[in-house]
């Protein structure tokens, strides 16, 4: 307790309020630092906002895995919240797009494929030559594709085997890692918000920073955004790291018997949910919440990949053009976290210490974990390092 008061001398700057930011946030103000977080858009959230209105979307289909550190921290501090039930195995009409129509099972090979460790996949080949060594063409490739879902790549076979293969274990595992926060991931960032200002964060929304020059005036800064914003305002061109493109759809339909839960496509890449299959508060009532992701090859545009989630709509959603209510297409650039190539792993990407008393925490940077678990992992080990010389000088004293 002596040492919490001490570290009221202590102050930490937090530089966005996305879930990393949040994190990094509550951590240091629970360690008993004087934080204060600058968020540039009026809300806090980042891209784990939920939307306002009828319908209650995210950016891009969104779950909570139970299975990384971050799911026992929120858990810890009640600030999951209610869960969405999932649909019931033998009931949930996941629906998988393998030579050109809809079946219910994966091939055979992909499934001997999840019986390989993730520790025996290697971080120096990619994916697709590894995996077709293990189980054959056919098995990779339907593989490479499924976990689209949980690297929104346009070619997971291209990447490092160890990368893809850990997440394909994860994003198969059974019982499902995935959870689905009833009302959206905007329901847990409204809980971590109030728990800041309970712990005395100071929030200064509408407040952009854009002079690095003035960020350690006063203390240590973390700063939680996006990598190519963290590039501008820290003018350190060394931080790139390879991303994805997606084209992100989100659909609202009158209800109809027999709509998929999910749409897999195997051929190619891409992931189809009906959001409100678990959680209908997503949508007013007779209606249903239809999020997708569509990975991009370099060469592909929105429309292309909008042009391919009609085509999986076509095979699962009977007459859905009929029943469609609202629609929205957008377009994500580097937004969707870090992927790793062959010879490369998370620690390769840019280090959270960038010296002088900046730290980076988001979800293309050097942690481990997958997807929003990254930004949680960085988040936690940024102020870690931050405060860490404020614990030593305490220690001597």
């Amino acid at each position: 307790m002596g040492t919490t008061r001490n570290m009221r001398n202590t102050r930490l700057t937090v530089i966005g309020g996305g879930f990393a930011g949040l994190t990094a946030a509550i951590t240091a103000a629970e360690a008993g630092a004087k934080v204060t977080l600058h968020e540039s858009h009026h809300t806090l959230g980042g891209r784990a906002r939920t939307a306002e209105g009828p319908y209650r979307t995210n950016e891009g289909p969104h779950a909570l895995y139970n299975g990384g550190p971050h799911w026992a921290w929120l858990k810890q501090r009640d600030l999951i919240g209610p869960l969405a039930p999932l649909p019931p195995l033998e009931g949930s009409r996941l629906r998988l797009h393998h030579q050109g129509r809809l079946r219910r099972t994966p091939p055979l090979a992909m499934l001997r494929l999840l019986r390989r460790k993730a520790e025996q996949a290697p971080v120096d080949a990619d994916f697709m030559t590894w995996a077709t060594g293990e189980v054959g063409e056919e098995g990779a490739r339907a593989a490479a594709h499924y976990i689209a879902v949980a690297t929104f790549h346009h070619d997971p076979g291209s990447l490092s085997a160890r990368f893809v293969h850990e997440r394909l274990r994860r994003a198969t595992k059974l019982p499902p890692e995935a959870h689905y926060p009833r009302g959206g991931w905007g329901s847990v960032i409204d809980r971590m918000a109030a728990l800041a200002w309970n712990l005395g964060v100071r929030v200064e929304t509408l407040s952009r920073v854009d002079d690095p020059a003035a960020l350690t005036a006063e203390g240590p800064v973390v700063v939680a955004t996006a990598l190519p914003a963290a590039r501008h305002l820290l003018r350190d061109e060394s931080l790139q790291w390879a991303g994805a493109r997606t084209t992100l759809v989100d659909l609202a339909l009158r209800s109809r018997k027999g709509d998929p839960f999910a749409i897999s496509d195997l051929d190619r890449t891409g992931w189809v949910e009906r959001f409100t299959t678990q959680d209908r508060s997503l949508a007013p009532a007779g209606q249903e919440l239809v999020q997708a992701q569509i990975p991009l090859s370099p060469e592909e545009s929105k429309a292309d990949g909008s042009a391919r989630l009609d085509h999986l709509m076509d095979l699962g959603f009977p007459h859905w053009r009929d029943r469609l209510v609202w629609r929205r297409d957008a377009l994500a650039a580097g937004r969707t976290g870090a992927v790793d190539l062959p010879g490369t792993t998370w620690r390769d990407r840019p280090a959270i210490d960038r010296g002088d008393g900046v730290y980076l925490a988001g979800d293309q940077v050097a942690a481990p974990g997958l997807l929003s678990e990254v930004s949680f992992n960085s988040a936690l080990e940024a102020v870690t390092l931050a405060l860490a010389p404020a614990r030593l000088d305490l220690k001597s004293a």
